[in-house]
């Protein structure tokens, strides 16, 4: 990770990692950073984009939306998030997010304990090489390796035609 001084990265430095094509994860710290504690990043997230519905089973997650509009599902209900909500994923919650602007959004996400990095380093190579949606019987081994769980498709999947 690129410096300025001890512990203080600028705007555009960190460990850059990817989700699917087009959407970046600019990791600020990790959990090799930080003993093991959290995970601190930006993701760039296109429109109608997000993860599939999954629960952690041993991490928190949080979300801190810097532009952009959202639809936020946490345990069976959904709610419209605008820029600036803030939303925390307990451990054992089944969740996802989408991006229902016309535009790409921000978001700062944080992990606890940390180490999602390692997650996202396997998961780029596989999530690229699918056309569309991945398929759940190649993906679901890699979150239980993480210790998540796979429970649904994306929110795009489960509101097309709307």
């Amino acid at each position: 990770m690129g410096k300025v001084g001890k512990n203080i990265l600028t705007q555009d430095d960190g460990l850059l990692l990817y989700s699917v094509p087009g959407e970046d994860l600019l990791f600020k710290v990790t959990g090799e950073d930080t003993d093991g504690a959290l995970d601190y990043f930006v993701l760039d997230i296109l429109p109608r984009s997000g993860p599939p519905l999954h629960l952690h089973h041993k991490q928190h997650e949080t979300l801190h939306f810097l532009s952009g509009k959202f639809l936020v599902h946490v345990d069976g209900e959904e709610t419209e998030c605008d820029t600036g909500a803030f939303v925390h994923f307990p451990i054992g919650c089944t969740h996802a997010f989408m991006n229902i602007s016309d535009a790409p959004a921000k978001v700062i996400l944080t992990f606890t304990p940390g180490h999602t990095d390692l997650f996202f380093e396997e998961f780029s190579p596989i999530i690229r090489g699918f056309d569309g949606p991945p398929d759940p019987a190649i993906i679901a081994p890699l979150f239980a390796k993480h210790n998540w769980e796979l429970k649904g498709p994306p929110l795009a999947k489960l509101h097309e035609g709307h």
